[in-house]
């Protein structure tokens, strides 16, 4: 399952209409042309996983579901 599809999936309920309206940017850069600009894709991953670390925070987002899908923005766009 893609990253955006779990994150989609997470948020609860009453928040995910407006969490998928704010992932479009981030889903637009890293889902786009890898190759255009790196850094660009880095910056972008990483304030990805700020956002989501304040999902974690504000309770919309489970702890175990913030460390899975981290995880999988770490190893999707930052370990290269």
């Amino acid at each position: 399952m893609r990253t955006f599809d779990l994150i989609r999936g997470a948020v609860l309920p009453d928040f995910r209409e407006r969490v998928a309206e704010y992932l479009v940017p981030y889903e637009t850069v890293l889902l786009g042309d890898t190759e255009a600009d790196p850094q660009l894709n880095r910056d972008t991953a990483n304030q990805l996983r700020g956002y989501l670390r304040g999902l974690n925070t504000t309770r919309v987002l489970g702890m175990a579901d913030w460390e899975e899908l981290d995880r999988r923005v770490v190893n999707t766009w930052l370990s290269s």
